[in-house]
């Protein structure tokens, strides 16, 4: 059975996606996948082993978008299936254009003009709920059961234990942490873990104040990876780790797949919708302001008071919580 799948953009929502795309593999036994998203989100899932194609969506690129998805729609060709995680009218389009018959999107004013398909989903639930029941909406046998996140890179395994960090968060500055709390934590564990600072290109230089921060604190069993790994190897390192610490972020969702101990310092999101799905040793520290969650990508009201509150002892006692086999 050939079945179409287009992915969000972001990474993490990408990762969210997994459970339900495993639902699908276990209801429709003869499944073969097509990915179809943003580099980022291709580069995560690509490796599943029900894929037969994987397509970075360029469209946006063309200069004339409408033809681009045409285009694209004409070498996809039709499916059995095709569901759309991404609520966009392209999307929404480039489903229709495939001539696929049964065609699924959440509902929107595009979807039910175009689609076969359009459930009303409620979001005040966790997101892989929410694509879960999207995926399952024509499966008359599905009972609700949803599974763990799963990503098929294969974690790396690293001689001595080891903390990776992550201080970056794509979204925006609100949902950022501070470099030098960061280090602070880091610092706590450095005698009996090795640490992995994480991050983006466009957030090396966060995690070089985190380094520089280490060094004031006398810590020099540091790596730092910002701006250095591909998907892939992001998602290696990660996985190898024997606990993290990071912000709301692409990277949250990647350890939850591999179950690595993690705490989440969430400020301006929705953590009941976004937090880490089934990790057994994840936890969350948050501030419950008046303001939250505002869902900006900078403090609207210039405190950020629902990070700055936060400290490094504070995190520091979140792990020690999870009651860590720690290594001496």
């Amino acid at each position: 059975m050939k079945i179409l799948i287009i992915l969000p953009n972001w990474l993490g929502d990408a990762v969210m996606t997994t459970p339900a795309i495993e639902l699908l593999a276990l209801h429709y036994p003869n499944a073969r996948f097509t990915f179809v998203g943003s580099f980022v989100s291709i580069e995560a899932l690509k490796h599943h082993p029900l894929c037969e194609k994987a397509i970075v969506d360029e469209t946006k690129k063309a200069s004339s978008r409408m033809i681009a998805t045409y285009k694209l729609a004409k070498e996809l060709g039709e499916f059995h299936l095709a569901i759309s995680f991404r609520n966009q009218i392209h999307a929404s389009l480039l489903l229709r254009l495939t001539s696929t018959v049964i065609c699924i999107a959440r509902s929107s004013w595009h979807s039910k003009l175009l689609l076969s398909h359009t459930p009303t989903i409620q979001t005040n639930q966790h997101l892989v709920k929410q694509y879960a029941q999207l995926a399952m909406i024509n499966s008359d046998n599905y009972r609700g059961e949803i599974g763990p996140l799963k990503l098929y890179i294969k974690p790396l395994s690293f001689e001595r234990p080891t903390l990776g960090i992550n201080a970056g968060a794509t979204y925006g500055s609100a949902k950022r942490w501070y470099p030098e709390k960061f280090a602070q934590v880091a610092a706590e564990y450095s005698e009996q873990y090795d640490i992995i600072i994480f991050g983006g290109p466009s957030e090396v230089e966060m995690s070089q104040e985190i380094e520089e921060n280490l060094i004031k604190l006398g810590v020099s069993n540091y790596t730092n990876l910002a701006g250095e790994t591909n998907i892939e190897e992001l998602c290696a390192n990660i996985g190898g780790c024997s606990f993290f610490v990071t912000n709301d972020s692409g990277p949250m969702h990647i350890a939850a797949a591999y179950q690595v101990p993690t705490i989440a310092i969430f400020g301006p999101t929705r953590y009941k919708e976004t937090s880490q799905w089934m990790n057994e040793k994840g936890a969350i520290v948050r501030k419950e302001m008046e303001c939250s969650p505002c869902m900006k990508r900078e403090c609207p009201l210039g405190h950020h008071e629902c990070m700055k509150l936060i400290d490094a002892p504070e995190v520091v006692a979140a792990i020690k919580a999870l009651k860590l086999e720690l290594k001496t």
